[in-house]
């Protein structure tokens, strides 16, 4: 088991075998039908901003159990071709904030819809979108209904993330081939999570994931969101089987092996809040269960002196020109 001194060489080879229950395909199959069976798209309404070089909408679309569920469409102002797309998650305690403050993706050409955080704003970021399912577990989002997994928060919230990506193909002006996911932290692990539930994605950029080995992070980090965990276990003693029961079916190691799009990781070396090796936990594993012959192509940087923050805007440098690399290969070689 990895520690604070552990190599990068023994963190690239660290793949724990992740608790997985025998119903976790057919328990995400039920969740995602029972989403499909209203249609995503419900509202879509022009935003005025005072950006003149983007357009951006106000986006509601149907999440878990039918909840509209807001988000933020925003494009290149004048471009009419379809673009490829760019689905952004936000991390934990944030909500969409106003369409001007994420502006990376669509100033770097892309059309990108950035989702809210049900039930999570306020904490770092406003948002609009309430979480009305309520159910036995602790005061904070990540042990909302932690004693069941069909009532958890993040069942909700991936499913959320899922619809999404299904909204955004239905907007106009989306290349539907060419969607990717995008997140850091609590988005990065929800990007995972789509990874392993969303067919045809062009590319999943993931940094410091949250929900990764889920039983190792929340027993060695003590900040939250896992250090919520651990305190609902030092009140709540008897609930420590129900927690692991119900964390087995949101651990982004399990998405992560499902998955089969390209895959950009970045890791903070000294990471108190997402542990270094629960992110290598998912990379390693990384589409084991896809059943080709070799893994999806990914890639993964680490910043050895960096935290949570990571590489910041040399990381997002390095997203940037991968991303365009995996959706234009003769840029790449001509490089």
């Amino acid at each position: 088991m990895p520690d604070s001194a552990s190599t990068v060489d023994e963190l690239q080879r660290y793949a724990p075998d992740v608790a997985e229950p025998d119903d976790f395909d057919q328990f995400w199959r039920d969740t995602l039908a029972e989403a499909a069976a209203r249609p995503a798209l419900v509202d879509v309404r022009p935003e005025p901003t005072d950006l003149l070089l983007l357009d951006s909408w106000d986006v509601t679309f149907a999440g878990f159990g039918g909840d509209p569920v807001r988000a933020w469409y925003t494009r290149p102002a004048g471009v009419r071709e379809s673009l490829p797309t760019v689905v952004e998650y936000a991390g934990y305690g944030r909500g969409r904030g106003l369409p001007h403050e994420r502006l990376t993706w669509p100033v770097a050409g892309y059309a990108h819809l950035l989702m809210d955080n049900r039930g999570q704003s306020g904490l770092y970021g406003a948002g609009d979108t309430p979480d009305p399912h309520g159910a036995p577990g602790g005061a904070s989002p990540a042990t909302w209904g932690i004693l069941d997994p069909r009532d958890y928060h993040y069942r909700r919230l991936i499913t959320d993330a899922v619809r999404a990506v299904e909204a955004v193909r239905a907007l106009p002006g989306v290349d539907r081939d060419r969607v990717s996911v995008v997140g850091n932290s609590q988005g990065g692990g929800l990007a995972l999570a789509v990874a392993g539930l969303v067919d045809n994605l062009a590319a999943v950029l993931t940094t410091a994931p949250f929900l990764c080995d889920m039983r190792r992070a929340v027993q060695v980090s003590e900040p939250a969101p896992y250090g919520e965990i651990g305190r609902y276990l030092a009140v709540h003693r008897d609930a420590e089987e129900a927690v692991w029961r119900t964390l087995s079916y949101v651990d982004g190691v399990n998405f992560a092996r499902r998955a089969t799009a390209p895959a950009h990781f970045g890791i903070g070396r000294r990471d108190t809040v997402c542990p270094p090796d629960t992110g290598f936990a998912a990379y390693n594993h990384y589409g084991a269960a896809n059943g080709r012959p070799v893994p999806p192509e990914r890639e993964i940087h680490v910043y050895p002196f960096n935290g949570h923050e990571g590489g910041e805007a040399v990381h997002v440098r390095r997203q940037l020109r991968w991303l365009d690399s995996v959706l234009h290969p003769a840029h790449a070689s001509a490089a």
